[in-house]
């Protein structure tokens, strides 16, 4: 045990963080949240908050995949291809991957599934790998955004790869441009942020998986929020979603 690691914590983080565990067992949600909306409409901002206040596990299909991608694996290289030219994942690999982590302990006390399901082949696979263990999609949330504030966000984003902290020199610009604040360090732009793969990514998007919204509208679990507003007007809403019975 790294009893250092422990040393320098305080004990105003620790009393927190007990909180946050003794809170997260009283609430016993254990949900399995959909996240749906365009690339850049905010999922992976709040899906981490979502994390951190009901102790769910986060699944992002993206990071899931940038994983593989980073290993050099053959797998991961053929995905990198079609990542890189803003193409979907086939099917069954997407299904097979998320039916893995879901039967992982950390994921017991509920799901945060951000980045799938993306068709509606998909969509149905999901619900029958749930059903396999009694579970099923309690609530899908729907953050709706326009196109053009995507393209503003994703095209102007810029990421340290060491460490992932990404800046945007529209909204949230690095202290010296194309430096990362806290190394100094070179900055670089992904290829699925670049322009042409964003607006390759948003047509991918419209055909194929916005008709998932309305697969969940019609199960009557889906819920809308205005990805445009303040961040915390935001957080309010979903909070409120996710603790609703």
């Amino acid at each position: 045990m790294d009893t250092k690691a422990y040393s320098e914590i305080s004990e105003k983080a620790l009393i927190t963080e007990l909180y946050r565990r003794y809170r997260c067992q009283e609430e016993g949600l254990k949900k399995r949240i959909v996240l749906l909306g365009m690339p850049g409409a905010g999922k992976g901002t709040h899906s981490a908050k979502m994390l951190a206040r009901f102790c769910m596990c986060h699944l992002s299909t993206g990071d899931l995949l940038r994983e593989e991608v980073r290993s050099g694996s053959d797998f991961g290289k053929r995905l990198k291809g079609i990542m890189d030219r803003g193409e979907l994942i086939e099917d069954e690999v997407m299904c097979n991957l998320i039916k893995y982590q879901l039967s992982k302990p950390a994921c017991a006390n509920g799901a945060i599934l951000d980045g799938f399901p993306r068709t509606i082949p998909q969509a149905q696979k999901l619900d029958e790998i749930l059903k396999q263990s009694g579970q099923q999609i309690d609530q899908a949330i729907f953050m709706n955004v326009r196109e053009d504030t995507v393209i503003d966000r994703l095209g102007g984003r810029w990421t340290h790869l060491a460490s992932g902290r990404t800046y945007n020199y529209k909204f949230n610009p690095p202290k010296q441009y194309g430096k990362d604040d806290i190394t100094g360090e070179d900055l670089i732009q992904r290829e699925d942020d670049k322009e042409s793969t964003i607006r390759n990514r948003l047509r991918v998007y419209q055909s194929k998986t916005s008709p998932i919204v309305d697969y969940y509208r019609q199960r009557n679990i889906l819920h809308e929020i205005n990805a445009e507003r303040q961040v915390d007007e935001i957080w309010r809403q979903i909070k409120n979603i996710v603790k609703q019975k």
